[in-house]
């Protein structure tokens, strides 16, 4: 058995798709672009658009009833290397102790134009 779960502390699926689902006592979130759910604006510089995917996965983890701590993978898919240093400083702050397992993957473009879209894995 599956549950979905939604919240509006994080923006709306862009697509046919559920902004997370729980399955055996794992959450699964999906990707996150950077899009405030309030405004539904992506910030312009890269630094506030971490910061805001981020956001969103929080949200939704805490939606679920679980912590940053319950965390287990997380997924980034960047538009440019180059700037894998500046991603690192704003990601790490969100998990000060035992960070997650993760990947980082470039790619050559996001939906809406984002620089950036994380995904995540829990473990409730």
């Amino acid at each position: 058995m599956k549950t979905i779960i939604n919240t509006t502390k994080a923006p709306a699926a862009v697509g046919p798709y559920s902004q997370a689902t729980i399955g055996n006592n794992t959450l699964y979130i999906s990707g996150q672009l950077p899009i405030n759910p309030e405004t539904s604006e992506i910030p312009e510089t890269l630094e506030l658009q971490v910061t805001q995917s981020m956001k969103n996965i929080m949200a939704i983890v805490e939606e679920a009833g679980a912590t940053a701590k319950d965390i287990v993978k997380c997924g980034l898919y960047i538009r440019d290397m180059s700037q894998f240093a500046v991603i690192n400083k704003i990601y790490s702050s969100f998990f000060t102790e035992e960070p997650p397992a993760r990947f980082v993957i470039e790619v050559s473009a996001l939906p809406k134009g984002a620089d950036v879209e994380i995904e995540a894995i829990a473990v409730l």
